[in-house]
């Protein structure tokens, strides 16, 4: 078989990249002796990552100087066919086109004729080459724009096996006119990922408290109160790690794109103006470009803080209490679903008080929240065990027949020989 992997990988976003592990680690478990390509914006950092063939979803143009000449004087359109038949091109000959998990039918940050529409040229390409197409444990919603809600409404439309990483994004796709009576919602990827290797914490007298960044100014890029919306995150930030200095807690401050490390100078240039020094140990900060590593750090601290979805899968990988300071509905979902109803807020409004608050009676409660926690991630374990064994029964089913008959013929071609 040739399997394609697409999503948006190798673009510093270790979400998405732990999402495209979890996949290959079951597709080398379930298919060993398939041919895998990726293809994602950014192919040179996943053949690095990963060490599977990637195709970039972009098209980089032609090297021929008749074709460039060409695409100059017919105002680049001649290039704009070429980048809406690439796709066409790059699918020859796939089997299986999987989407593995990712927030990926929503439009948060994203023009209708930019991912939105990617998504719906790749899902056409891939069934045009007669692949089978499968989203895997997806996130969806919102849609904002009508356009961008067509494309991807098309593209799940396509698919011979859908579901969805919670609840939620089901209902979603529902409401904008999707079937989904077949479709299953099994937990996202992530859960599916090794713990990491980690030396046992010797005890310590101060507390220490994750506390995640993200670069967020609004779901719409360019959003009219972006600005706005993004100072006054970072500020209540700036104010709460004060207020965790001062009740004597150290502070590790961690991210989930590479977008966030600038808004990690941003709050750590406000600490230093309001007189907080930097020098003493008291706050952390350690660049994370895998999950692996984000777990490794969330491992130092007792609770967790944080905004980007997979911080919050992350904290709860690693059995710490976590409240959510989020920008979609599935953080909410996840931490209802784990048990730690009443930990959420959302990004944009988020109340320091309340906040606090709920840093004081997670902190409190830190041993039943684990114990909550644990029962969820096996659960969790469990699911994504069982869409596992879904997707071999639907799709490398005969590949592991083949297997078995060659591995018998050459048994006997031993025993003869």
């Amino acid at each position: 078989m040739k399997i394609a992997l697409f999503g948006q990988f190798g673009c510093g976003s270790s979400g998405n990249d732990g999402s495209l592990e979890a996949i290959l680690l079951f597709l080398r478990r379930a298919a060993p002796e398939s041919e895998l390509v990726c293809f994602c914006p950014n192919p040179e950092a996943v053949e690095a990552e990963f060490g599977i063939r990637a195709i970039g979803t972009g098209y980089s143009g032609t090297q021929a100087r008749v074709l460039k000449t060409l695409d100059r004087l017919t105002g680049r359109i001649l290039g704009r066919v070429l980048g809406l038949l690439h796709p066409i091109g790059s699918t020859r000959g796939i089997d299986l086109f999987i989407v593995p998990g990712t927030g990926f039918l929503d439009d948060f940050q994203e023009r209708p004729f930019g991912w939105p529409f990617m998504i719906f040229r790749w899902s056409l390409a891939a069934r045009l080459a007669g692949a089978k197409v499968a989203f895997v444990s997806i996130g969806a919603g919102p849609i904002v724009h009508p356009w961008s809600r067509r494309f991807m409404t098309m593209s799940a439309r396509m698919c011979h096996y859908r579901s969805y990483r919670d609840l939620p994004s089901r209902s979603f796709m529902e409401s904008v006119g999707l079937d989904t009576r077949e479709d299953r919602v099994f937990p996202d990827l992530a859960f599916a990922l090794p713990l990491p290797k980690t030396k046992p914490r010797r005890e310590r007298k101060r507390i220490t408290a994750g506390v995640g960044v993200m670069t967020y100014a609004g779901w719409m890029r360019s959003h009219p109160d972006g600005e706005a919306i993004y100072e006054s995150y970072v500020g209540k930030l700036v104010d709460f790690i004060i207020w965790l200095l001062e009740r004597d807690c150290n502070v590790r401050m961690l991210t989930g794109d590479s977008l966030d490390e600038s808004t990690i100078r941003e709050v750590l240039r406000k600490l230093e103006a309001k007189a907080v020094k930097l020098d003493e140990g008291r706050i952390a900060v350690e660049p994370s470009r895998t999950l692996d590593q984000l777990m490794r750090q969330i491992s130092e601290t007792d609770i967790m803080v944080g905004t980007r979805f997979h911080n919050i899968i992350c904290a709860l990988k690693m059995q710490k209490p976590v409240i959510s300071l989020g920008y979609a509905q599935k953080n909410d979902a996840l931490l209802f679903d784990a048990g730690l109803d009443g930990f959420s807020q959302h990004v944009e409004h988020f109340d320091l008080e309340l906040l606090k608050r709920q840093f004081l009676e997670a902190l409190g409660r830190r041993a039943e929240f684990r114990e909550r926690i644990s029962g969820s991630t096996k659960r969790y374990g469990m699911l994504l065990a069982e869409q596992e064994r879904i997707l071999t029964d639907l799709f490398f089913a005969g590949e592991a027949r083949r297997q078995e008959h060659a591995d018998e013929r050459a048994l006997r071609l031993t025993a003869q020989g």
